[in-house]
């Protein structure tokens, strides 16, 4: 990472709230150790660089819990064992309102940069145009995602596109525009992207935008405006080229192993189309430690082959895989076992449950200390089969190819025939790509925003049950927002 923007940025913009010195940030609340303008820092390819790096932290800080609370804790996968106490009760009963849960301020942050990249890279001279085009292709991509996944967070929300560089209430001040807006905003950006990536290459690691990950990216929000937006006939056909433009690129497949696909001496695999980067040290763990088993907690009792299989502990298990969500799982579906682990302790020859921890992300051991510091995979091609598989359905046409491909990985060709998709009605294919998709991306921060796409939450997650209002599928804006935006409106769902 470049260490001039960390170093000399001091309060200009890097890794706080929406602009740095609107909301605090215990790392950058000191003085500088010296002062750069715009002009003294937007100066050179690495000053560039040295932005994009930053775009990426913010992004990451999103991913370390608040990613998992949006797009996860309040379906029916996750249930509490903890001794430690239930601090996500309230996301999974959805008994919400403004007074918690996670705001949007690293996600403006993000933003933020992304407007600085747009506005002050076209001015800076590089050694290759390529590079430079790059750079701008991946702030126009982090943008789209961003407000992509804002809008199916909050619904409408503040467009920003000027960068700030020190604190102007007429720019900050915003009051939110419709969620139709936002979605015209992230198309036109995902097409800005697109034309401007100078390769189909990956960079090292996959975790920076890609022209697949940008296509895969088009896929996911046109298949939520054909779906939620009434973008129809039309936006299933985007999507479903948006697919077929990713399985033109080299490079991208399917492994052969579903539990290789998140080992952590595996990352950037040719499945992997977008990751957000963890490393040890260089990063605090990701929400995969509230998933797994405490040391404290690991006894004699437990069965010795369970034993094995935990290895060195680490994590609170605050939440686990819920007794609902492995019930789906047939013992034949290589992906249970690369999911979910429950464990059994067996005393004076009785054997008792005990709880369930998390396969996937278990990140690495370094000198006896459990770090979970996996990559948080944002898309795979797993998710670019199934959106085709949900695209070509919402048209009409047959996805077995799609739904074949992914259950022969997953059950393998000697247990295929018992697993068998059969091409039905529209309701039985949307029905069976759901279920599949629950089996093959759970605790990936995808089932919320799919039971909502699918229009399913109110039948699917039960403390919904009977409640079928569609402002409730937002998240509240919580206060600290609203008393710092005062143009901005909260969502009426919800109490403030």
């Amino acid at each position: 990472m470049n260490t001039k923007w960390i170093k000399q940025v001091g309060k200009f913009v890097w890794g706080c709230g929406i602009w740095g010195t609107v909301w605090g940030c215990s790392m950058l609340d000191v003085e500088p150790t010296s002062v750069i303008t715009s002009n003294s820092f937007w100066t050179s390819e690495a000053d560039a660089e040295g932005a994009l790096a930053g775009m990426y932290v913010q992004l990451r800080n999103n991913a370390v819990e608040n990613l998992f609370i949006w797009g996860e804790m309040r379906s029916e996968t996750l249930e509490s064992e903890a001794i430690v106490g239930d601090n996500y009760l309230k996301y999974r009963e959805n008994d919400l309102d403004a007074s918690f849960g996670p705001t949007w301020q690293n996600f403006y942050a993000a933003v933020n940069t992304a407007n600085l990249l747009l506005t002050k890279v076209p001015d800076i001279s590089f050694a290759d145009d390529n590079k430079k085009n790059l750079i701008l292709a991946q702030a126009h991509a982090m943008r789209a995602y961003v407000y992509f996944t804002m809008a199916r967070i909050w619904g409408g929300v503040p467009i920003r596109v000027e960068p700030m560089e020190g604190y102007d209430p007429l720019k900050v001040n915003k009051p939110r525009e419709t969620e139709d807006s936002v979605f015209t905003f992230v198309k036109q950006d995902i097409e800005a992207a697109l034309k401007l990536f100078p390769s189909d290459e990956f960079e090292k690691g996959r975790n920076h935008w890609s022209k697949a990950a940008t296509y895969a990216l088009k896929a996911d929000v046109y298949l939520w405006t054909a779906r939620r937006k009434g973008g129809g006939e039309t936006d299933y056909r985007e999507a479903l080229a948006a697919c077929e433009a990713v399985q033109g690129i080299d490079g991208i497949e399917l492994l052969p192993n579903f539990q290789e696909v998140f080992a952590y001496e595996n990352k950037g695999n040719n499945e992997v189309l977008m990751a957000i980067n963890f490393k040890a040290v260089e990063a605090s763990n990701n929400y995969f430690d509230m998933m797994h088993i405490s040391e404290a907690t690991v006894t004699p009792d437990i069965e010795p082959d369970i034993l094995a299989t935990i290895g060195v502990g680490g994590g609170l298990m605050e939440m686990s895989p819920s007794t609902h969500l492995r019930a789906q799982y047939t013992e034949d579906d290589t992906r249970r076992d690369a999911t979910f682990l429950e464990i059994y302790k067996t005393i004076d020859g009785a054997r008792t449950y005990y709880g369930t921890m998390a396969m996937k992300g278990r990140g690495t051991v370094i000198s006896g200390v459990r770090y979970f510091v996996d990559d948080v995979i944002l898309y795979r091609y797993a998710d670019v089969l199934l959106m085709k598989a949900e695209a070509k359905n919402g048209l009409g046409e047959d996805p077995t190819p799609e739904m074949k491909e992914v259950r022969l990985r997953a059950y393998g060709q000697e247990n295929y025939a018992e697993h068998e998709f059969v091409n039905g009605s529209f309701e039985e294919n949307d029905d069976a790509i759901l279920q599949e998709r629950l089996l093959e991306f759970a605790l990936e921060c995808k089932r919320w925003f799919d039971l909502v796409r699918f229009d399913k939450a109110f039948d699917l997650v039960p403390s919904l049950a009977g409640r079928d209002n569609p402002e409730l599928l937002y998240f509240p804006i919580p206060n600290s927002v609203l008393s710092l935006e005062p143009l901005v409106e909260p969502n009426s769902g919800w109490p403030v």
